[in-house]
């Protein structure tokens, strides 16, 4: 397997899509499309692991690139915090909140992973 050539290729950031993607289809139903603080919240925290993955995946530096993943797995957490609001107040059923949370797990496992592969390298000096 090669090494992926651009941030679409990360299964981090494909996985950050998907949890993305699924707090958007959330948010448009119910009384949640009408909660415009909790609704905004919970969506700018699952943009934000994916855009962190991307600039991360971007930088030049090492330095910016551990950064950025850690920006992006602390968000994840942030979603993952966000889905017992969702639960608790009825905003999703048991099983969405479930879903959310396997979703959030997995991206941020992902995430700690790139950060992992950062530990051996060497910061390169771009040109």
């Amino acid at each position: 397997m090669s090494a992926p050539k651009c941030f679409e290729e990360l299964e981090a950031w494909l996985a950050a899509r998907e949890l993305t993607n699924r707090i958007y289809a959330v948010c448009r139903e119910g009384a949640l499309a009408r909660d415009f603080g909790l609704r905004d919240q919970v969506q700018r925290a699952a943009v934000s692991v994916m855009s962190n993955i991307a600039e991360g995946f971007e930088s030049r530096y090492l330095a910016e690139k551990q950064q950025a993943y850690s920006y992006a797995r602390r968000s994840c957490g942030e979603v993952r915090s966000l889905s017992y609001v969702l639960g608790d107040n009825g905003f999703v059923t048991t099983d969405e909140q479930r879903e959310i949370l396997a979703m959030c797990i997995r991206a941020g496992k992902l995430v700690s992973g790139l950060m992992r592969s950062l530990k051996h390298r060497i910061d390169p000096h771009p040109e």
